[in-house]
């Protein structure tokens, strides 16, 4: 994939996401912000900070999250950024990591 369609795909694909999590705001107890290319999602009980941006070079979504990173691909087969790992893909793995944090089945991201 070269640059324009990796660029093409992470801003579809971001652009979707903050959607579902402004969504999801009113469902639990997080905020959502766009900054520099990059959404992040704060939580004050407990706190936390994630940060999901696309990292060009390589062609990943990165997401910063629970003290770990997590390096998301492009599928073609699901047309969206995924875990390799687990196979979420981005809108289930940032759903899954909220969810964590907040220690409850609080959102469903759509």
């Amino acid at each position: 994939m070269d640059e324009q369609d990796f660029r093409r795909h992470s801003d579809a694909s971001l652009e979707a996401l903050k959607r579902s999590l402004y969504e999801a705001e009113g469902e639990a107890d997080f905020e959502v912000e766009e900054n520099a290319g990059a959404l992040h999602i704060t939580f004050e009980e407990p706190p936390a900070k994630f940060v999901i941006s696309p990292n060009a070079p390589v062609r990943q979504i990165w997401i910063s999250a629970l003290s770990t990173s997590f390096k998301l691909d492009w599928s073609e087969q699901k047309q969206d950024f995924e875990l390799a790992k687990s196979g979420e893909t981005i809108k289930q793995l940032v759903g899954r990591l909220i969810n964590e944090q907040l220690g409850e089945e609080a959102i469903r991201l759509k």
